[in-house]
């Protein structure tokens, strides 16, 4: 039996009669009559009551005809799913996000506009550090991962920087730093400070960064705790343990008890945007993933220089 004869029948059956439905199917009526009879052959029963003027449905007919609409639509879907699939528009992603990358703007804005585009995908999202999403990565459990600063470069990983923005400092209300007018800080005035940063086998770039700004303006920077995500940072700054150096979007966790401040000459002290993919990678929901998100990035880079 071939979907071809259950076309054949259903026609048959909702014509209630066999010309029409040879008509409607665009063949002979001779050749559709030996389908029909060839089916009622093979099923061992018929299908149909011949009538002077058409046929009409017998009892297994009947009960024929839902289960061959059933599986003529089951079959319709599955070629449609097949077409989706094909053109990276059915499926599901897994990213990975570290909690200061989540907090720039242009993420939410890449994976909102990727779910109104491609609402068929499934999007499972974790969250991580940069170690261990690049690591995720590299095992085939993630598909993409958004982070800041390249922690290591695994071969297969392909890293393409989307932006930068600046770094903030991070100190608790009562600070001195924070009553500073204008609230800009030179990073010189950090000497001596307890500084918090996400310790070096979690994001190993921004804390080198960090460190090197600190001796390149003349002292040793005094590290009084190191943790594993950049929102501990923000915790541990409110609780009055330290002061911290993050990206800017950062100041978007409004913890009571923390003050932003600018920070002046910090030499190349940049927080990056990153996405990581597998540079083997022949998903087309990836493929839709990149393209989508350097459409927005470029975007948002022009209106940034208007």
């Amino acid at each position: 039996m071939e979907l071809r004869h259950l076309r054949y029948f259903v026609a048959v059956a909702e014509t209630g009669h066999v010309t029409r439905a040879a008509a409607q199917l665009g063949i002979q009526q001779p050749p559709l009559s030996q389908q029909i009879r060839a089916l009622e052959t093979e099923l061992g029963v018929a299908l149909f009551t011949r009538l002077p003027r058409g046929v009409a449905l017998t009892a297994a007919g009947a009960a024929f005809l839902a289960e061959a609409r059933a599986v003529l639509a089951g079959a319709e879907r599955a070629a449609t799913q097949a077409v989706l699939a094909a053109r990276g528009q059915q499926g599901e992603i897994t990213i990975g996000l570290t909690t200061s990358a989540i907090l720039h703007p242009l993420v939410p804005e890449v994976i909102g506009a990727y779910t109104r585009r491609y609402p068929n995908i499934a999007l499972d999202l974790h969250e991580g550090n940069a170690a261990d999403l690049t690591d995720g990565l590299a095992a085939g459990a993630l598909h993409a991962a958004f982070l800041r600063a390249v922690v290591t470069r695994p071969l297969g990983l392909s890293f393409t920087e989307l932006l930068e923005e600046e770094m903030l400092v991070a100190v608790p209300l009562r600070h001195k730093l924070a009553r500073r007018r204008p609230q800009v800080v030179d990073i010189s005035q950090l000497a001596g400070e307890r500084l918090i940063l996400v310790r070096r086998h979690a994001a190993p770039g921004m804390y080198a960064d960090a460190v090197e700004a600190c001796r390149a303006a003349g002292f040793e920077p005094v590290i009084a705790a190191e943790v594993g995500r950049m929102l501990t940072n923000i915790i541990l700054v409110a609780a009055g343990i330290g002061i911290s150096l993050v990206p800017a979007s950062m100041r978007e966790i409004r913890l009571g008890g923390v003050r932003y401040l600018r920070l002046a000459h910090a030499g190349r002290l940049r927080a990056p945007l990153t996405l990581a993919t597998r540079s083997d990678n022949e998903r087309l929901t990836v493929a839709n993933l990149l393209r989508l998100t350097d459409e927005i990035a470029r975007r948002r880079g022009a209106a940034a220089q208007k």
